[in-house]
């Protein structure tokens, strides 16, 4: 007996389970989608309407975070359809049928695993491009329709060897108010402080209208009164445009491949620690292996008897080991975002961990 179907079946049956696991992967995702878009809209309601912004703003609001949404909710829709489909097969006698044909469960994850890569890399590419650009949209029209962004919280970023300490931003970047630069040598000594008042971006340069310098020299500091000015002048950082200033403005902001490639070089400001950034980088290269997990973790349940039916509990131990695989996983980043851990020991261990705990248990169930 042969241990795979013959090429042509082999095509018509991958066509088959591509087709019948996505359909039921992106149901799943779209019900989750939903769930998740209510809950964020009734936090956020109020504010919306307070705003005068209507159903309009409503929409507006929902389309903007739904790429955001869609990267939360695509690894749990992974198991939960996956789920759903190999029940469904098993309680259908469809497993059995394959296994008489000569199929085995690892043959089977073999026809399974290029529909579920494909989502990984398609879900990994909404997150790098799709995401970061949608949610800068979305926070620059929630700045700029806040009748009061005074009320706002400061942030620091880092731009080279300057720091930079915001009171906050308004007008959706354009103006940026209560500037305080630290200009350090390349030891990290502090070098001269800078206070602007108020900087307007206009024609592609932003322009200060006064404030003041520290700049210690040996027992004393030397102060001086700044003129209205391009702020680069002042060694407000070059290149820098509204939409950077929403985005640093951000506490956790969704960032591409290549803007947290430019950061780590030094070529682009950044709010956020460099640990942070490469436990970031790792772990959207790593996306696709993540949904990969997902799926071996719902192939236990080929092993339950037909006749069992839906009354076997191990899908619900299945279900219960992907919610605890998101959870390491998270557990592992945060960790790696605090810089306790390195990247590779922030992002590899879960994956490897539970993809060899499901395959040995696979090997045992065989065995049997």
């Amino acid at each position: 007996m042969s241990a795979r179907p013959p090429s042509p079946a082999r095509h018509v049956l991958i066509g088959y389970l591509t087709r019948e696991l996505l359909g039921r992967i992106l149901t799943t995702a779209a019900i989750l989608l939903a769930l998740m878009e209510v809950l964020a809209l009734l936090e956020q309601l109020t504010p919306i309407l307070e705003r005068h912004q209507g159903a309009r703003g409503i929409a507006y609001y929902m389309l903007l975070h739904a790429p955001l949404l869609v990267g939360g909710t695509l690894p749990l829709a992974v198991l939960i359809g996956s789920l759903v489909l190999l029940i469904q097969m098993t309680t259908g006698s469809e497993i059995a049928i394959l296994r008489a044909a000569g199929l085995t469960t690892p043959g089977l994850t073999r026809l399974m695993l290029p529909a579920i890569l494909a989502l990984g890399v398609a879900g990994a590419l909404i997150d790098d491009q799709i995401t970061p650009r949608t949610e800068r949209a979305l926070a620059s029209w929630w700045n700029r329709t806040d009748p009061h962004p005074e009320a706002g919280h400061g942030f620091w970023f880092r731009s080279g060897m300057t720091l930079a300490d915001i009171g906050y931003v308004a007008q959706g970047g354009t103006t940026v108010t209560h500037v305080d630069l630290y200009q350090r040598d390349p030891n990290g000594r502090l070098l001269r402080t800078v206070h602007l008042n108020t900087l307007r971006y206009a024609h592609g340069t932003w322009i200060g209208d006064g404030g003041r310098s520290l700049e210690p020299t040996g027992a004393t500091v030397r102060t001086a009164t700044l003129l209205p000015a391009p702020a680069v002048d002042h060694g407000w950082p070059a290149g820098l445009r509204p939409t950077d200033m929403i985005r640093l403005s951000m506490d956790t902001p969704p960032l591409s491949v290549a803007t947290i490639i430019a950061i780590l070089r030094g070529h682009a400001p950044a709010s956020q620690p460099p640990a942070a950034l490469r436990t970031a980088l790792l772990a959207r290269l790593l996306t696709p292996f993540s949904f990969a997990v997902m799926l071996l973790l719902a192939l236990p349940v080929v092993y339950i008897p037909p006749r069992s039916g839906t009354r076997s509990w191990l899908p619900v131990w299945c279900l219960g080991a992907g919610l605890l695989f998101v959870v390491f996983q998270g557990m592992l980043r945060a960790l790696g975002n605090a810089g306790t851990l390195p990247a590779p020991a922030a992002t590899l261990p879960g994956i490897v961990i539970f993809t060899l705990a499901v395959c040995a248990l696979v090997l045992r169930i065989e065995e049997r």
